[in-house]
This record gives structure tokens, C-alpha cells and sequence, in this order.
């Protein structure tokens, strides 16, 4: 979550970072890749953040969480925000391949001032899907992917380099996931001349927002691998300048490669499936199989499908412009917001009236009541956690990690004997 401070007297804006403590909370590292430094960085609870949010003056709030989250901020700062004169504009979208969950994700997201879309073709999604139920529509704001950027892809380098970007969640099952690697340690062996990277999200230890039970390192363990492979971490964008062949499931590293014109295969081995997400890329040109890579395909990207996504390089990213001006309309718009003379209050579409016996739970687990109000006995502190208390918190999530990673396969597998 990320907030700017009105400050008068400031030249240029200031950004306040607020972290929700939980299992997905960033390490420094993966704070470090996002590139952006905040002015103020703190650990927060849901509550703590609320009370900074009803204490501190803001101009814009962008809540960048999972929709749960989302929704849960969205009427606790409804609440705390009854009866202002002016209030901050709240900012919030759905950020990457939209391949699952798009009803589910889109409702938790409603009643943000602005729900940010990826391109022309989810704009036209999203506020399907909020007509469709009968929600207001109007907030959804087309802009594009924030993260796409880099040279444009100019010839091979020497040595041609593949990367196959790695995904948390897709797929799930250690057979699959034993496959992919497989094959690519086969790829590499076939072509010793080449460079093969395995692209990884996160270190051992570390999460994002999904949960990684298998994570590839450790399956890494247990092959010979060739002398031309390689696990690499960092931005994505890095790793890319060196691209030659960007390979994966369904991975919103795709979209960065195609609008960078690095040839892009989306894998079809485990099938083209909802489950593994690569149905979005239907009709891109880039679906293969590890079989025509082994034996020299190149993918030709249908050029129409990719400006529908909002990642053409050099070309307009949804319906006219550049990447460069791709935000210019949710600019535009928060400038018109901030400046009326008051806003109306946050009006998410889940209610305890439309939705009684779903958004109570949301809430609490956030540990908010139904109204938005902390619960009796919600987690909140005056100040930062002493030293004892921060390495209690660092051990309860060392302990989560490794229930995830480590005692839950186990527990899954003896339930399969």
C-alpha cells in the first residue's frame, strides 16, 4: 500500500510506504527490485494503517494487495473517512495476466475511485464484468502494464541465451514441475552453445502473492545439471536485456518479452489450460512445445492480439499513443478527482446487504467487523515492535515458509499412499 502526502511546503511528491504484515509481506530484496524508494517504509496491520489513514492527510492512496485486502481497506477506510470534508483518491487495480478469478478479483476491487486495466482488452473485461452485476463501471481506467519498458530487442547475443521464467503457482504438482525442468536441462544439453537460465521470482524463504509448496532450486537439487544452466534471480527487465528465447507457462514475463519483440513461447506440453493460464495467449502466435524449441522454432506474436494486451513495442499499446503516454488518461483523471471540491464516500459493491454471508469473513480476517470497525481485540500498536516482538514475527513466518514449503507436500503425499 502506498500513499502520497500533502505537504504545501514539499517540492514534488511524497511517498509514504505502508507493508500489511502477513505471509506475503516483501523482503528488503524484493522491495529493492521494484526500483521505486519510498520516502517512509513501515510494517502495518490492517488496523495500524487505518488509524494512519484517519490521523495523517493524503492526496492519493493506491492499494496494491490482493483483492481480500483490497476489500477489506476499501471499508475500513470508508469508515474512517465518514464525515470528511475531503478525502484522499483510492487507487487500486489488477495487475498482470488476468487469468483466473476474473469475477472474483474485479467485485473485491470495486469501490476504488480508480480500478487501473492492463490494457484495451481488460478494460473492455472489467467493466463487462461490473455492468454485468450491476455495479458502477466508471472507475475502471485503461492504462498499461507498469513494469514494461527496455531496449527493444535488436538481434542474438553471443552466447544466444533462453530463459524460461519460473511461476510460484503454475503448475502445482511436482511431476509437472519436475518435467519442465527436465526438459529444460534438455534444451540445454542439446544445445551446449547456448546459455539456458532459470529465471526465478523468489530466493528460498521468500514469497509472493502465491504460495511456491515446490520451488525449483530444490528440484534443482537432484539433477546433473550441464554446464550452460543457470538459476538467475533479479528484475525481470535485467534478465531480459540478454534474452534471446523467453519461455514459459503462462507467466506475466511474456507480456514484458513480446513488448520488448524478444521471441516469446507460451509452453503447450501440460496443455492448454484455465488452470495453467496459458488459454490467455490464444491466438498470440507464441503457443509451442518444448519439441519445435529443441528443434529451432522461432514464434512470429499475431501483431493484433499483442496490441490488444497493451505490450506492442514502438506501437500503440490500446487503440492510439505509446507506452509513454499509456497513462496519461489515469493522470488525467486523478488531476480531475483531486481537484472537486469534496468526494463522494468509497461505495464497494460487496455489502453485508449484498453479500452477508461472504464479506463478514473477508473482513475479519483482516480484523474488521462488517461495518469496517476494528474488532474487539484487533492487533494494533502505537508504536514500532520492540526487538523481542520482531523476532517473534520473524520466526512465526520462518515457520509458516516451512509448513508451506517443506511439511504440507509431506502431509499431502502421505495422504496419497
Amino acid at each position: 500500500m502506498e500513499a502520497g502526502p500533502r505537504d504545501d511546503a514539499q517540492v514534488g511528491p511524497a511517498l509514504d510506504g505502508f507493508l500489511l504484515r502477513g505471509r506475503a509481506t516483501p523482503t528488503p530484496r524484493q522491495l529493492a527490485e521494484v526500483g521505486v524508494h519510498a520516502d517512509s517504509l513501515r510494517e502495518v496491520t490492517a488496523v495500524e494503517f487505518l488509524r494512519a489513514m484517519a490521523e495523517e492527510s493524503y492526496d492519493i492512496v493506491v492499494l496494491a494487495l490482493v483483492g481480500g485486502g483490497v476489500q477489506a481497506m476499501l471499508h475500513g477506510l470508508k469508515r474512517v473517512w465518514e464525515g470528511r470534508e475531503k478525502r484522499p483518491v483510492v487507487v487500486t487495480g489488477y495487475v498482470g495476466v488476468v487469468y483466473e478469478k476474473l469475477a472474483d478479483g474485479l467485485l473485491l476491487r470495486h469501490g476504488a475511485d480508480l480500478v487501473l486495466a492492463n490494457s484495451r482488452q481488460d478494460a473492455e473485461r472489467f467493466q463487462a464484468v461490473y455492468d454485468g452485476v450491476g455495479a458502477d463501471s466508471s472507475g475502471v481506467t485503461e492504462v498499461a502494464l507498469p513494469f514494461l519498458g527496455g531496449a527493444s530487442y535488436e538481434g542474438e547475443h553471443d552466447p544466444y541465451t533462453v530463459v524460461f521464467a519460473a511461476q510460484p503457482s503454475v503448475p502445482v504438482s511436482r511431476k509437472d514441475r519436475t518435467y519442465l525442468l527436465e526438459r529444460l536441462v534438455k534444451h540445454a544439453r542439446l544445445h551446449p552453445e547456448r546459455e539456458v537460465l532459470l529465471k526465478l521470482r523468489s530466493k528460498p524463504g521468500e514469497h509472493t502473492t502465491h504460495i511456491e509448496e515446490l520451488p525449483y532450486q530444490k528440484l534443482a537439487q537432484k539433477l546433473d545439471l550441464p554446464p550452460n544452466f543457470r538459476l538467475v534471480y533479479g528484475h525481470m527487465g535485467e534478465v531480459l536485456d540478454r534474452t534471446d528465447l523467453l519461455v514459459t507457462i503462462s507467466s506475466t514475463a511474456a507480456l514484458e518479452s513480446l513488448h520488448r519483440s524478444v521471441p516469446t513461447v507460451v509452453l503447450t506440453d501440460l496443455g492448454v489450460r484455465e488452470v495453467l493460464g496459458n488459454h490467455h495467449f490464444v491466438g498470440s502466435g507464441c503457443l509451442a512445445s518444448w519439441d519445435q524449441l529443441d528443434a529451432g522454432h522461432r514464434p512470429a506474436p499475431d501483431e493484433e492480439w499483442v496490441a490488444r494486451q497493451g505490450v506492442a513495442a514502438g506501437g500503440p499499446p490500446s487503440g492510439g499513443g505509446s507506452y509513454a503516454t499509456a497513462f496519461d488518461g489515469a493522470r488525467e483523471r486523478i488531476a480531475k478527482l483531486l481537484g472537486s471540491p469534496g468526494l463522494p464516500p468509497l461505495t464497494p459493491y460487496y455489502t453485508p446487504a449484498t453479500a452477508p454471508g461472504y464479506l463478514p469473513g473477508l473482513l475479519a480476517r483482516h480484523h474488521l467487523g462488517p461495518d469496517g470497525s476494528p474488532l474487539p481485540g484487533a492487533p494494533a500498536a502505537d508504536k514500532e515492535p520492540g526487538p523481542v516482538r520482531q523476532i517473534v514475527r520473524r520466526a512465526a513466518r520462518g515457520a509458516y515458509r516451512h509448513g508451506v514449503q517443506r511439511v504440507a507436500p509431506v502431509i499431502r503425499r502421505m495422504g496419497e499412499l
